[in-house]
């Protein structure tokens, strides 16, 4: 998603931002988000609001995706023996996966205004933008411009096909994680893929709540879904949802806050950040 803003973009420097933007998220929650395509902006010399672009291409990418697999795991819930008793659950069920449907539906048409209206649709923004005063109006057309050019590579069907392709092998290296975690504990060893697929469904909705430090969504989704879904006792569901948690997000960790270190980075510094993405580069 670099390559077309960028000349020759580096895949170590951006293995670094990565890795410290993620343990920035576990320390500062979803605020922690910003940190990620700052430091790439920053590393590889391009603007701020291109990143943020590629940010969101990316929330795209994974939110298809999780329409993909809720909508596989809603399919296999009605097949299966699963039966949710409680109604309101089943209304949280039913209802997510409308606003899912939605959302994805919304990202579809966000894809196909850039990649087949790549010149109106900026222009129709710029437009509307034509009441602000002059000053801000031309920094408004600035980061519009910048964002254009963070949406590039899906004008390319091969980058498109491509970033699809990186977006199916992640998922199913994360679906292959839980299914190897699940198989290391007792009260989960017994259940089967469809079982797995299901239960990522489920849990990739909460996993959008991260609170700073703790977590959160990901872990009551696991526990509800282990408890209610699976009829696994609490106190084994809790200690599985833990576990995920601790590999899906905790394992970065160490390796961030060595390189956020080697960078010349503390904590302090990546708040700022979280903040508000000032101008200027905040490696020194």
């Amino acid at each position: 998603m670099v390559q077309p803003v960028a000349e020759h973009p580096s895949f170590w420097r951006i293995l670094d931002a990565t890795c410290v933007g993620f343990t920035a998220i576990v320390f500062f929650g979803r605020a922690g988000e910003l940190v990620r395509p700052y430091l790439i902006a920053t590393k590889e010399k391009v603007p701020f609001s291109s990143q943020i672009a590629a940010w969101l291409l990316e929330r795209i990418l994974d939110l298809l995706m999780i329409v993909l697999i809720f909508g596989t795991a809603l399919a296999q819930i009605s097949r299966s023996g699963i039966r949710i008793e409680h109604a309101a659950l089943r209304w949280i069920i039913q209802f997510g996966g409308a606003v899912i449907g939605l959302v994805g539906a919304g990202c579809i048409a966000f894809i196909v205004l850039f990649r087949y209206l790549p010149d109106p649709t900026p222009r129709r923004i710029t437009e509307a933008l034509g009441v602000l005063p002059e000053r801000y109006r031309r920094r408004a057309e600035d980061v519009i411009s910048a964002f254009v050019r963070g949406m590039e590579c899906t004008r390319s069907i091969g980058f498109v096909l491509r970033l699809l392709a990186y977006s199916v092998l992640e998922w199913v290296a994360i679906i292959t994680c839980f299914a190897l975690l699940f198989r290391a504990f007792p009260t989960t060893a017994d259940l089967s893929i469809t079982d797995v697929v299901i239960f990522v469904g489920v849990v990739a909705l909460g996993s959008a709540v991260q609170l700073p430090g703790i977590g959160g969504g990901m872990q009551i989704a696991s526990i509800v879904v282990l408890t209610e879904f699976f009829v696994r006792p609490l106190e084994d569901a809790t200690g599985v949802a833990l576990m995920l948690w601790a590999v899906s997000f905790l394992v970065i960790v160490p390796v961030g806050l060595v390189l956020a270190l080697r960078e010349g980075l503390n904590l302090r510094r990546l708040a700022r950040i979280t903040e508000s993405a000032p101008e200027g580069p905040v490696v020194q």
